[in-house]
């Protein structure tokens, strides 16, 4: 506990301090943060849009609407308990959705917004959903028939034939009470490795994973958000949206995760906190890298020295000139220069990439969690220097390795107030993975190395049993290929080499960048993709060396936070 509470900040006790007098549960319910938070910091920018059209609510102003729009859930027959979905495009108006539901007294099932429609219905007659906020791209194609739900709300202005939800209003009613115990939400997985599950959150697992992040990440009122994930899932959901109302900070919503798009918002909005996964911040990096390279051999030979030297002083005495050193020459160009901290989770990061980032001047934090953990259940504080790390459990956590093998590597189990309920209407399932006593499977493998630190090592449903009997983390490998310009997806599955033995040979699966393809055949690119692999091979152990490549033209299946859907590529390739 003693290392723990050396890194471990206290950026929430003036929020703490309303226990007792606004909300009197272990922790607070939405309706209470947002009214904490409205009597704190009134005129702050809460919610904020700069494309197509600027939009933006202070915390006065959002709570106004968002008990309008409770006002009329509850006027026209909303009930306490009753499923409220909430699909869309990341907008303002998808945030006051999401707390309007919430002050209802309803259950949000905030949705995946990229699925198909035939997909959505099934999830939502699945999940008892009464009502349904959603875009106006995907409103029409949704229940034609007005079968399956009471009614449809719009999130933009220019859906015909729809009540917009900002022009929602009712008589002023009594809204049902809170408890933290209740279901806040039921968030459906992204089904990476199967069918999703929907999982049941509530207020206290919501907030605890909230309030006790927000001891490391320290989030001041002056900060600002760039909600570029979608908001349907758990990580944009705590470590963004609530982080920013329990700390009267602003949020920027984009709705596009393309470049042009995505730095006039970040310069725009002069946003200071970004939140985002792998992908994201290899593209950022990649793009910083090429544009280096152009600057001939001298600049950047002279741009790679100075890293070092503001990564040896970062590492060595904590302290920042990456900035001021970057600040004009590098990250104005790419709109980063505002930025006061970079959170990674969602997936394994390179090593290269958290060093590369903090060299750069960029305070750059990794994190741990999933959906069943509301999520975020590790971080590596920023004072401490660890690359390769997730971080120490939060406040409130335990954690355990159980079965390890000889290298300390097992499967995570965790334990705390972050933990969800269970999975909704799937007690079986449940089961499987939360026991009697609150321990939590994680599914996820890895090892505590000194002083708490997790080190994770892969998905204990993608181990591939080699002819040794060694087991092989795709994810490892995976990693070594994230930084290289050429590759936009790649995927580790496994291969039947012995089917007596039912021992695995490694295979990749790669799709290049379009750009690349535009330019080479697909045998020129099997070709160079193929000396890349070896390349990366001779790095390997001898028993996870990659021993078949496959170079396709058309992306792999991906979740909307931009994880390949593993499952779906074996499935696809395994009979090959």
């Amino acid at each position: 506990m003693a290392f723990k509470d050396k890194y471990w900040k206290t950026g929430v006790e003036d929020f703490l301090a309303y226990k007792g007098k606004k909300y009197n549960g272990e922790y607070p319910t939405f309706r209470e943060v947002i009214e904490i938070t409205e009597e704190r910091y009134p005129d702050n920018e809460a919610f904020k849009a700069i494309v197509p059209e600027k939009l933006t609510f202070t915390y006065r102003e959002a709570l106004k609407k968002i008990k309008e729009i409770a006002y009329y859930l509850v006027a026209s027959g909303a009930k306490k308990g009753d499923k409220i979905a909430v699909t869309g495009k990341n907008s303002p108006e998808w945030a006051l959705a999401y707390f309007a539901i919430s002050f209802a007294g309803c259950t949000i099932v905030p949705l995946d917004y990229s699925l198909h429609i035939e997909d959505m219905e099934k999830i939502l007659t699945f999940g008892d959903v009464d009502r349904v906020f959603i875009d106006g791209e995907k409103i029409n194609e949704l229940d034609k028939d007005g079968k399956l739900f009471k009614e449809k709300i719009s999130l933009e202005k220019a859906s015909k034939g729809y009540k917009y939800i900002l022009d929602l209003e009712g008589p002023e009613v009594e809204l049902p009470k809170l408890k933290c115990e209740d279901t806040a939400a039921i968030l459906f997985t992204s089904g990476t490795t199967g069918t999703p599950k929907g999982v049941m959150l509530s207020f206290t697992n919501f907030m605890s994973s909230t309030l006790s992040s927000q001891r490391l990440f320290n989030v001041y009122s002056t900060d600002v958000f760039y909600v570029i994930l979608p908001i349907h899932h758990a990580y944009t959901m705590t470590a963004v949206l609530l982080e920013t109302v329990v700390s009267g900070a602003s949020a920027v919503f984009g709705k596009r995760l393309v470049t042009p798009i995505m730095l006039k918002e970040l310069k725009e909005g002069k946003v200071t906190m970004l939140l985002a996964v792998p992908m994201l911040f290899n593209k950022l990096l990649a793009g910083l890298v090429a544009g280096v390279h152009k600057q001939g051999a001298f600049k950047e030979g002279l741009i790679h020295f100075l890293m070092g030297f503001s990564g040896f002083f970062k590492k060595v005495f904590h302290v920042n000139l990456g900035k001021k050193i970057f600040g004009k020459m590098l990250l104005e160009k790419i709109s980063l220069n505002n930025m006061r901290l970079c959170i990674c989770g969602g997936g394994p990061l390179p090593a290269s990439t958290f060093k590369q980032f903090n060299q750069l001047g960029i305070d750059f934090v990794q994190g741990y969690g999933l959906t069943e953990t509301s999520p975020i259940i590790n971080i590596n504080p920023i004072e401490v220097y660890i690359e390769e790390s997730v971080g120490i459990p939060i406040p409130g956590v335990e954690e355990k390795i159980v079965n390890p093998d000889e290298d300390g590597n097992g499967v995570i189990y965790v334990r705390g107030p972050q933990v969800m309920k269970g999975y909704y209407k799937n007690p079986e399932a449940t089961e499987e993975v939360l026991s009697s006593d609150g321990w939590l499977n994680t599914g996820d493998v890895g090892h505590i190395g000194e002083n708490g630190f997790l080190y994770l090592t892969g998905r204990a449903k993608s181990i591939i049993v080699t002819e040794g009997g060694k087991n092989v983390f795709p994810e490892e490998i995976e990693d070594k290929f994230q930084l290289f310009n050429e590759i936009e997806q790649c995927c580790i599955i496994p291969y039947i080499i012995n089917k007596e033995l039912k021992s695995e040979g490694i295979r990749m699966v790669i799709y290049p960048t379009e750009a690349y393809l535009k330019e080479h055949t697909l045998e020129e690119a099997s070709k160079h993709m193929e000396e890349i692999v070896e390349e990366v091979n001779k790095d390997l152990q001898s028993y996870k060396k990659i021993t078949m490549v496959t170079v396709v033209d058309e992306p792999l299946p991906m979740t909307s936070t931009k994880k390949v859907k593993r499952f779906e590529v074996v499935r696809k390739y395994k009979e090959d």
